[in-house]
């Protein structure tokens, strides 16, 4: 049994991770991590990743690939290395081995991908999203934080991630960096962070989406519904190996 337990974590997880179309959402789960203080301020102490977004996501890709895809040695690997880079990572009052705030990082990940999975492709069975939520304890855990501090069922979670989103004030730094982000200096890179500038302005929460100061309207949010109905039609119906290509890169 609980061979048939990890094996439908992995096949989920493998399901909702696969998808290139997770990758419109990279801009929401950023803001949201910016948005809790202690993530914003070492963000800008100690990053420059607003200024090269395009190496970020590729950090970021490795990260969750290795780990949901990779051999327990590659995991491991890449785990150590974000490990490593993040023992620098520390200021007044904060450090990225704080473990709310690796629960929070953690959260977003899982939140935001499960997100446009669903936006896509429909709501998943229960046990399938189960499953899904046990595999990502792992972009937690893998960077030091304590099991214990990872809700431990998915109804708990979603009780957290409430209060969490609830919470947020977004506050002059997280909206600097966000500024930053939407406006690289590459003309290509700055093109496709107006879609992602649209795409994290129409699934953010309203408050948080107001707090980044991104305009939002009838009319948006008419585009934006438009946008996820054509791709919820389109994207599924794509060939596996189009809709894996950025993983298997």
């Amino acid at each position: 049994m609980k061979k048939d337990r990890r094996g439908r974590q992995a096949s989920s997880a493998h399901r909702v991770y696969r998808e290139a179309a997770a990758l419109g959402a990279a801009a929401y789960a950023i803001l949201l991590q910016i948005a809790l203080p202690g993530v914003g301020q070492g963000v800008r102490d100690h990053s420059d990743f607003a200024q090269r977004p395009v190496d970020r996501l590729r950090g970021t890709l490795v990260f969750v690939y290795g780990l949901v895809f990779g051999t327990e040695e590659e995991a491991e690997r890449v785990a150590g290395i974000v490990r490593r880079v993040h023992t620098h990572v520390v200021g007044p009052g904060y450090s990225a081995q704080d473990p709310d705030l690796q629960v929070w990082v953690a959260a977003t990940l899982y939140a935001c991908n499960t997100r446009v999975h669903e936006l896509l492709f429909g709501p998943m069975a229960a046990e399938d999203k189960d499953a899904v939520y046990e595999c990502a304890s792992v972009f937690a855990t893998s960077l030091g934080c304590p099991r214990e501090h990872w809700p431990a069922t998915r109804t708990e979670f979603e009780r957290y991630w409430a209060d969490m989103v609830a919470s947020i004030e977004v506050n002059d730094t997280a909206r600097a960096i966000a500024d930053d982000l939407f406006h690289p200096a590459n003309p290509v890179v700055r093109a496709l962070m107006r879609v992602q500038r649209f795409l994290a302005a129409g699934l953010l929460p309203a408050h948080v989406r107001d707090g980044f100061g991104l305009e939002w309207s009838p009319a948006h949010q008419r585009r934006f519904d438009r946008l996820v109905a054509v791709l919820g039609a389109v994207y599924p119906r794509l060939p596996l190996a189009v809709r894996t290509l950025p993983r298997d890169y």
